[in-house]
């Protein structure tokens, strides 16, 4: 087993071909929500949020000098592909007070923000009565926001709520948090221009697929038996099961993905530059703060992305931006 036409699905190191279908994140299934759970954050030593929340726009490109003393493109103009990310300013929903234990973190105490807004009542059912009072011993803080689409082009008024990490010591978080609840917050704020981040989010879905697109397999001779667009063999006899391995039609598309050490390009208030006449195609018009990020990240128009602070240590990028398209 394992010799064979391209079609043959032995995943084992053979003398033919590689594998085929990445093992990088397994398993292929749907995700839950398109409101990811952030695991890990990252440690810091300034007391601010450890991320934001934003609506994925459409993509653009913009022309640069690139000024890294050691660059192949050194004070050359380039031109890269950027994704628009609208960030519209968060509000405080609680405060959540943890306590480590042998499983983990666990919630002992959440104090509600008062001034609520309106729009929550969609999302959930807030209590009537509030706790003020603060646990006197715990070892971490973290903060219960949600979003504000309905300031975007978006037509939906139901607000994301997102939980974030506050960095820094302990001592400074209790004090920073409840400045957090008396104000809205911007993503100018959490981030600066051409600062490393790394961006959560659930891929764009493309529903059942075969094996061939699913696992890039190739399609079987022509004189081969039955189907064509199959695998070439389910395994060897033994074991007498079908292996996780073989390449089987499924689930393709709508995945929990995290893109690592994404450029920051830009930060702008000032949404007339980057707003085309007639407005993005299926998104509209940008009206609130916006990130201007290198590259690609996960997900559709319109989708819900995690933005957070760079878990792996980067460097800062130094380039000169020359233009950006519209």
């Amino acid at each position: 087993v394992g010799k064979g036409n391209a079609g043959s699905t032995y995943m084992g190191r053979g003398n033919n071909r590689p594998r085929k279908g990445s093992l990088q994140v397994w398993p292929r299934k749907r995700a839950r929500s398109q409101n990811v759970r952030i695991r890990s954050w990252p440690a810091m030593t300034t007391t601010k949020l450890a991320g934001f929340a934003g609506y994925k726009i459409a993509m653009t490109h913009f022309s640069y000098i690139n000024k890294k003393p050691d660059a192949r493109g050194k004070n050359k103009e380039l031109v890269s592909a950027a994704t628009i990310v609208e960030c519209p300013p968060l509000k405080v929903f609680s405060l959540r007070f943890y306590k480590q234990t042998p499983y983990g973190l666990k919630l002992i105490s959440e104090v509600l923000s008062k001034n609520q807004n309106k729009n929550l009542s969609r999302r959930i059912i807030a209590p009537k009565k509030f706790n003020e009072n603060f646990p006197e011993k715990y070892d971490d803080i973290r903060v219960l926001c949600h979003t504000q689409p309905y300031l975007t082009s978006l037509s939906k008024k139901s607000p994301e709520i997102i939980e974030l990490a506050i960095s820094g010591p302990l001592a400074n978080k209790l004090e920073y948090a409840k400045s957090l609840t008396q104000k809205e917050i911007k993503v100018s704020e959490i981030f600066q221009d051409h600062q490393i981040i790394d961006v959560h989010a659930v891929t764009k879905g493309k529903g059942l697929q075969g094996s061939i697109k699913r696992f890039g397999l190739a399609l079987k001779q022509k004189k081969s038996e039955k189907k064509k667009r199959s695998v070439g063999n389910l395994g060897p006899v033994q074991p007498r099961k079908v292996l996780f391995t073989v390449a089987h039609p499924g689930q393709m598309g709508y995945h929990t993905r995290t893109e690592y050490n994404k450029p920051i390009i830009k930060i702008s208030n000032n949404p007339t530059i980057i707003n085309p006449v007639q407005g993005f195609q299926r998104y509209g018009m940008v009206k609130n703060d916006y990130i201007l990020i290198k590259g690609s990240i996960p997900g559709p128009s319109k989708r819900l992305v995690k933005l957070v602070h760079a878990i792996r240590k980067k460097q800062p990028i130094n380039i000169d931006i020359r233009s950006i398209a519209r």
